[in-house]
C-alpha cells in the first residue's frame, strides 16, 4: 500500500465532490484525515439520493474513504473553538467554504498559521479568491458552461452538453492535492507551511488549454464535433452492425495499420489521405470509405481485427461493462472495502502505482460523527468536556 503521507494529519472542512476528492487522495496516500461535518445532516453529498447504498448517497461513498468523521457545529462558539484547537495539531487544513467566510470566523490562513506556522492551508473555491465573481457559488456543470467546455461538447446538431463525468470537481481536487504535496515538500526545507489555493473556474480554463491555444495561436474557435477530434483523422466513432466503435489513428503509421486491417492498403498512398492534414481536410470522404468496410462487422469483430493489427480502437462501453471488464480487473481498479454499515462496498482505486503499490485502503466512508469522541480525546478534551459540548449540541 502507498503510505508515503503516513504521519501527516489533515483537517477536512470540505463537502460535495471537489474538496472531499482532494482529502480522499491525501488519505489514499496514507494521511490521517479528520472530516468535519455538521452534526445535523453532515456533508450534503450524504443526501444526494438516488442512487444510494444502505441509505447513503453513492456520490458521498465515491470520495470519502480513508477518513474519520467528526460532527462539529462551527456556528457555535464551542464548535469554532474545537476547530481552532484541531487546526493547531494538524499538518494540513483543506476547506471549500466561500472566500472570506472562514476569515470572518477567525479561521483564515494567517489566523491559524499564527499558532501553527507549519500548517499547509488549502482553499478551494468556485471562481477564485479575487475578481468580480469571487464570492459567487459554483458547481461542476455551471463551470463547464462558464469556461467553454460545454461549447465544444456534444454533437453539432444538438444543444451544448456537459461532460458526463465530474471533470471540474475531480480536476480541482487533483490540483489541490498536487499543491498540497508541493507545499509539504517545500516545508521540509523551510520549516513553514504555505497557503494553497485553486478554484473550479481555474480548472475549467486549464482543461480548455488546447482549445484556447487553437484560438490564441491561430484564431480557431472550437465547435461541437461529437466524437470527432478536430486535429486528427480518423479519430472518431464508426457504426458496426451492432454498435459503434471508436477509432483513434493518431499518426501515419497507425493509419496505415488501420487501412491494412480493413483491406484498404491503397488509402495511405491516396493524395487525399497521405498526411494527417489531408485526412482532416477530407474527413467526410475518408469516413465514408472506412465506414463501408466496418459496417458489416460486429463491434467485437471490428475491435479484434484492428487490435490484432495494432490500430487503437474500442467499443463504447456502458458503466456495467467497464465494471466487468477483464482489463479493469487485471489492473485492480475496483476493489472491495467492506465495513459493518457497508458490507458490499466496492471502490475505485487510484490510477497510479508506486513500486507496484496503489491506494492505502484502510477505512470505508464513515458514518456521520462516528469518530467524534476519539478525535476530541486525541485533541486533549476530557470526557466531561466532550459530554458538555454534546449537551450544548456544539458537537455530535
Amino acid at each position: 500500500m502507498i503510505d508515503i503521507l503516513r504521519g501527516i494529519t489533515v483537517l477536512d472542512l470540505t463537502q460535495n465532490i471537489a474538496g472531499p476528492f482532494c482529502s480522499q487522495l491525501l488519505g489514499d496516500f496514507g494521511a490521517d484525515v479528520i472530516k468535519v461535518e455538521r452534526p445535523a445532516g453532515g456533508d450534503d453529498a450524504r443526501k444526494w439520493q438516488t442512487p444510494s447504498s444502505h441509505g447513503i448517497g453513492t456520490a458521498f461513498l465515491a470520495v470519502n474513504r480513508n477518513k474519520r468523521s467528526v460532527g462539529i457545529d462551527i456556528a457555535t462558539p464551542e464548535g469554532l473553538a474545537v476547530v481552532r484547537r484541531l487546526a493547531d495539531k494538524v499538518d494540513v487544513l483543506v476547506h471549500s467554504v466561500r472566500p472570506g467566510s472562514l476569515e470572518a470566523r477567525g479561521l483564515g490562513c494567517e489566523d491559524l498559521q499564527a499558532s501553527n506556522p507549519r500548517l499547509v492551508y488549502c482553499a478551494l473555491s468556485a471562481f477564485g479568491d479575487k475578481g468580480p465573481l469571487a464570492r459567487e457559488p459554483g458547481y461542476d456543470p455551471l463551470i463547464q458552461a462558464f469556461t467553454g467546455i460545454m461549447s465544444v461538447t456534444g454533437h453539432p446538431d444538438r444543444p451544448p452538453a456537459r461532460a458526463g463525468v465530474s471533470v471540474i470537481d475531480m480536476g480541482t481536487g487533483m490540483w489541490a492535492f498536487i499543491g498540497i504535496l508541493a507545499a509539504l515538500y517545500q516545508r521540509k526545507d523551510t520549516g513553514r507551511g504555505a497557503r494553497v489555493s485553486t478554484s473550479l473556474m481555474e480548472t475549467g480554463v486549464n482543461w480548455m488549454s488546447l482549445f484556447l491555444s487553437h484560438y490564441l495561436g491561430a484564431g480557431f474557435i472550437g465547435q461541437r464535433m461529437g466524437d470527432v477530434t478536430p486535429m486528427t483523422a480518423p479519430y472518431e466513432a464508426f457504426d458496426a452492425s451492432d454498435g459503434p466503435v471508436l477509432i483513434t489513428a493518431g499518426n501515419d503509421r497507425l493509419f496505415a495499420a488501420l487501412c491494412n486491417a480493413l483491406g484498404l492498403p491503397e488509402l495511405p498512398h491516396d493524395p487525399r489521405f497521405s498526411t494527417n492534414e489531408e485526412r482532416v481536410a477530407n474527413r467526410p470522404a475518408l469516413h465514408a470509405l472506412l465506414a463501408q468496410r466496418i459496417s458489416p462487422l460486429t463491434a467485437a469483430e471490428c475491435v479484434a481485427l484492428l487490435r490484432a493489427a495494432g490500430a487503437p480502437c474500442s467499443t463504447i462501453n456502458s458503466v456495467d461493462a467497464v465494471a466487468a471488464d477483464e482489463q479493469v480487473a487485471a489492473m485492480g481498479m475496483i476493489r472491495p472495502l467492506p465495513a459493518p454499515h457497508l458490507p458490499d462496498l466496492r471502490t475505485v482505486d487510484l490510477p497510479v502505482a508506486i513500486d507496484g503499490a496503489k491506494a492505502s485502503l484502510r477505512h470505508a466512508p464513515p458514518l456521520l460523527g462516528a469518530d467524534t469522541d476519539g478525535v476530541l480525546q486525541w485533541a486533549g478534551y476530557t470526557g466531561a468536556e466532550v459530554a458538555a459540548m454534546k449537551e450544548s449540541r456544539a458537537i455530535g
